[in-house]
């Protein structure tokens, strides 16, 4: 038995036909592959599944039920399968008290280094901590920033309560929290707010604590009145209620608590410092800046703690990331940046023979920063580690002593093995990996006639002071630079002086788990009204959420039991199969399919089939996603395909002629970029559209029209405009870092 290896055998899981791979232990591995070609569902739903199955196995039941649950990977057999720590691109926590510093530990440290030599002395280390009473600021609680509620964003004058007056949800008519006001008894519950008294406006808004003297009959016996203000800061601004936080950033204002200035903790805590600086000065240095003053620390008794800090300083600086600052909240972190944030934090640990499964960590990433993530990996493998990287970036694909190529192509044409070996081997094979690796693109060394421009203008901005750029019309520019140059400070700028922008960015589009593509799009009506038509069926009975519902499971496809201390099951639901629909309504063809056989379908496959939502399959197909599943998931869409989906419905209802794009080459494979390209360069002609890409795949780089690079690095030490005009003016005139990476990957 060959111990030296991971070994899988017979893996299924999703679309992998029945594939067996040996993984090297102690070297990189980066499996590579089309996005959907299966990638994650061999090392991510299969590897990573089933370690973390068996790791959860080995704690009490009580415990399972606490941890994340995972899928039972459809595999044969692994083995010789070690720990497994996956670090992916989620964010970290979603707690406003939850910071840079408190995550990696590197405030407690710098709170056991004030509470040694801060003067004046005020005790030990929980005093300097913003999230315990000793320390936090009292007007603030710790946060920095209050948040109150605008009245006039609340509330629709025009309206009575029971039309709906109160604009938040649960307030409105049909939500429960509405009867706490209409059967009160205080008011007119059909009088326009505009004609009530101020009196009543202020009970409505600001009403103490109190037992209604005269309720109506429906009024809750043990209920007790309180004004909207203060029921909804102790039910949702208190609690963090991250469902409605939409709507509360509409009715809410933040201002930076005026009490601390910002700074979090009490004056006592800020009047003790080292070296003329408090601690929440030094939370607020970038990391670069921190680390240098450290240094001028001199001090034998605290050398000891002043090293720990500088080692994890150092080992978040090495993965780009020192223009941070330890007060920055983790949720404001870009996924690029956490997995970094948690690559760094591995570098702390002393633990060996563990299995790190990185999920795509080039994106976000210049290759300047690129580099240094590269020498973090083999410095893991180094320490005696194995590490497996799903990654299509080249620079990250050349420093494997193995590679898996999957495909090869998405979805059904995917799942197979189609290479292993070094890159060398790579470069040479005929896999569309290699040939895209051989096949660059071609630089733009063309000079293109623009239509005007957009011109910005002493604009500032965080990092960017004064600045001055411009960006041709019906033209594709690329915003460059490292990670924390300027380049998402400037999207905002170009947004604020030009409001008509469409922006599009890879955060996650919320929705139930009754979400999926068609309802995203806003066509299921469409495709309900069509089978209504065609069959002389009422249109409530083709939704999965009305009347065509399985009655079983209720239209949810899946049938969940509470199973206590063993805990949650779920299992697809016998009566429909998992196909959401009443028996009734799955017997109803139309072309030979019922309608959710229909949407089980791709655009390509139902398009061919059906003509109705010819524009929103061709939309699909037009972004690339036309390997997808109509009734698939949006939980299960990667951040480049939720990036492309909203793509796709941008063109289906355009309302604007300046385009956006953060990222949009993230989790594609070279070959797909090549074809993204493309698509840009045709909806710049088709749409008359002018698009902007936050950008750091040197192929779309150099095939843009104008590139806007900032730098020269991050943070302070970035900011400035070092370039705007066409690519081939850049290398010749340039030596920027984005010249330098240019240069190198078209061998100019």
């Amino acid at each position: 038995m060959n111990n030296n290896q991971i070994l899988v055998k017979g893996a299924r899981t999703n679309n992998l036909q029945n594939i067996s791979v040996a993984i090297p232990k102690n070297k990189i591995t980066v499996v590579t592959g089309l996005s959907g070609a299966g990638k994650s569902s061999l090392i991510l739903a299969t590897i990573a599944a089933a370690a973390q199955r068996q790791v959860n196995k080995t704690y009490s039941a009580y415990i399972q039920q606490l941890l994340p649950h995972f899928n039972e990977p459809d595999v044969d057999k692994i083995e010789n399968l070690p720990f497994t720590v996956v670090v992916d691109q989620k964010g970290i926590g979603n707690n406003s008290r939850s910071t840079l510093g408190t995550y990696s530990d590197i405030y407690s440290a710098l709170r056991l280094l004030f509470s040694r030599l801060a003067k004046p002395f005020i005790g030990y280390s929980m005093n300097y901590s913003f999230n315990n009473p000793l320390g936090m600021c009292v007007n603030c609680q710790g946060l920095g920033e209050v948040r109150e509620i605008i009245p006039e964003n609340l509330l629709d004058m025009s309206k009575s309560l029971n039309e709906g007056a109160i604009e938040f949800p649960t307030f409105q008519p049909g939500g429960w929290r509405l009867s706490r006001y209409t059967e009160a008894g205080f008011f007119n519950n059909d009088l326009p707010l505009k004609d009530w008294t101020k009196e009543d406006i202020t009970l409505l808004l600001y009403g103490e604590k109190q037992v209604p003297l005269h309720p109506s009959p429906k009024w809750h016996k043990s209920a007790k009145y309180i004004g909207l203000v203060p029921r909804i800061t102790q039910t949702f601004l208190n609690k963090n209620e991250s469902q409605y936080q939409k709507d509360l950033n509409r009715v809410i204002r933040i201002m930076v608590c005026p009490a601390c200035h910002g700074q979090r903790l009490k004056p006592r805590v800020l009047n003790a410092k080292i070296n003329n600086k408090n601690i929440a000065e030094c939370s607020m240095m970038s990391l670069s800046d921190l680390y240098n003053w450290l240094g001028t620390i001199e001090n034998e008794k605290t050398g000891l703690i002043i090293q720990e800090i500088k080692t994890k300083l150092s080992n978040l600086i090495n993965a780009g990331l020192g223009y941070l600052t330890l007060n920055r909240p983790t949720v404001s972190l870009s996924g690029g940046e956490a997995q970094r944030v948690k690559l760094a934090n591995y570098l702390n640990s002393n633990l060996t023979d563990l299995l790190y499964i990185f999920d795509e960590p080039s994106v976000g990433l210049h290759s300047y920063d690129l580099q240094k993530i590269n020498n973090i990996f083999k410095q893991l493998k180094d320490k005696g580690n194995t590490v497996i990287i799903v990654d299509h970036d080249p620079e990250v694909i050349a420093i494997a002593d193995n590679i898996i190529n999957l495909g090869e192509f998405a979805g059904d044409n995917g799942g197979y093995v189609t290479f292993t070996g070094n890159f060398k081997a790579l470069m040479q094979s005929d896999t569309l990996t290699g040939k895209s690796l051989r096949n660059r693109g071609v630089f733009n060394n063309k000079a293109k006639l623009f239509h005007g421009f957009y011109q910005i203008d002493n604009a500032s901005l965080n990092n960017l002071q004064n600045i001055h750029t411009k960006f041709p019309r019906r033209s594709l520019t690329a915003i460059t630079g490292v990670a924390g140059s300027g380049k998402s400070s400037l999207v905002k700028i170009i947004k604020k002086q030009y409001p008509q922008t469409a922006i599009l960015d890879q955060r996650d589009i919320h929705g139930s788990n009754r979400s999926n593509v068609l309802t995203y799009l806003n066509v299921f009506d469409q495709l309900r009204q069509y089978f209504a038509r065609a069959t002389k069926e009422p249109i409530g009975l083709f939704s999965f959420n009305s009347q065509g519902a399985c009655p079983v499971c209720r239209g949810k496809g899946v049938i969940k039991l509470d199973l206590a201390y063993i805990g949650e099951s779920v299992t697809v639901c016998e009566a429909c199969h998992g196909q959401r629909y009443a028996e009734k309504v799955l017997n109803i063809k139309v072309s030979g399919l019922n309608i959710a056989q229909a949407m089980a379908l791709s655009p390509t496959e139902f398009a061919t089939k059906y003509p109705v939502l010819e524009p929103a399959m061709i939309a699909l197909k037009q972004v690339g996603l036309n390997y997808i599943k109509l009734n698939q998931s949006l939980d299960t869409f990667s951040g480049g395909e939720l990036q492309r989906l909203k793509l796709a419905k941008f063109l289906l209802k355009q309302t604007s002629n300046i385009l956006i794009l953060d990222e949009p080459t993230s989790g594609l494979h070279e070959y797909n970029i090549q074809n993204l390209i493309a698509l840009l360069q045709n909806l710049i002609a088709e749409y008359d559209l002018t698009i902007i890409v936050i950008e750091h795949n040197l192929r779309l780089i150099g095939q843009a029209d104008w590139l806007i690079d900032i730098g020269p690095y991050a943070g302070k030490e970035g900011g400035k405009i070092l370039f705007a005009g066409p690519p081939s003016q850049l290398v010749k005139e340039k030596t920027t870092l984005t010249a330098a990476a240019i240069k190198k990957y078209y061998q100019i």
